[in-house]
């Protein structure tokens, strides 16, 4: 983040929201109607504070909130996109519901728990949105090979030494045939995501390539089966055996 933001990739600041309050206490905070326990964040500061960005046309405004839609690599990827980006912060019971209403433009949550303020979870969205920015990353093949991306889990990483404590690197990646080393990375892709994310394989949609790479897993398993089914499976020599002991035992009774 540092090296994007001296390279002029992105710029990030942090607006103090009493610097937009009108009385003498600089309150941002107010009981709730109705009553209840807590204070609510009061709307006329946070819009003064947005308004006075004179942001550009297709700039999202989002607030963080557990009641937001889960913050995911494909919202992070919109986000990416707007020419600004607003995140609002929430403290004490939230926002007043007029922010949700007539000023955010998306509202977006890390997780099911709930923090203190929403500061942590705007620096979240800040790092996974600043590093799909072009240029922020040295090595710009990186991010569309990350876990989400295609909506699978990434696939195992190895490095050096090829043999550590007797964990050895995968033959097929030491091979140098790069399309059998794809298709390894795929299968595991596959693999990993259905063990470790069901949820996530229920909703992948596979391309051709897929279907052809999950096929040849599917014949290699049946063709398993038959090889261990036809091992268990008696030899007529064996049965003839069997029936001779069986008729010997039977004359011996």
């Amino acid at each position: 983040m540092k090296r994007a933001q001296e390279s002029g990739k992105v710029e990030v600041v942090a607006h103090d929201l009493r610097d937009f309050t009108t009385d003498k206490h600089r309150s941002t905070d107010d009981t709730p109607y109705g009553g209840g326990a807590g204070m609510v964040m009061r709307p006329g500061p946070i819009f003064d504070a947005v308004e006075a960005l004179d942001l550009e046309p297709g700039s999202r405004v989002v607030m963080m909130s557990p009641q937001g839609k889960p913050f995911t690599q494909a919202i992070a990827g919109e986000l990416s996109a707007a020419p600004r980006l607003v995140l609002l912060c929430g403290h004490y019971e939230g926002f007043d519901e007029r922010v949700r209403e007539h000023l955010a433009t998306d509202e977006v949550s890390v997780g099911d728990y709930v923090l203190t303020g929403g500061e942590l979870p705007a620096l979240v969205v800040i790092d996974a949105v600043a590093r799909l920015i072009p240029g922020v990353l040295g090595n710009e093949g990186s991010h569309p090979n990350d876990s989400f991306s295609d909506g699978l889990l990434e696939h195992p990483h190895y490095t050096r030494p090829p043999d550590f404590r007797g964990w050895t690197v995968p033959d097929v990646l030491l091979s140098g045939n790069h399309a059998e080393i794809a298709k390894w990375r795929r299968k595991e892709q596959f693999r990993r995501t259905q063990s470790r994310r069901p949820d996530l394989w229920a909703a992948f949609v596979p391309s051709k390539s897929d279907l052809k790479i999950l096929d040849d897993k599917k014949a290699k398993r049946s063709s398993k089966r038959e090889r261990a089914s036809d091992e268990t499976r008696s030899s007529p020599e064996e049965l003839n055996q069997e029936n001779t002991l069986d008729a010997s035992a039977d004359s011996g009774n």
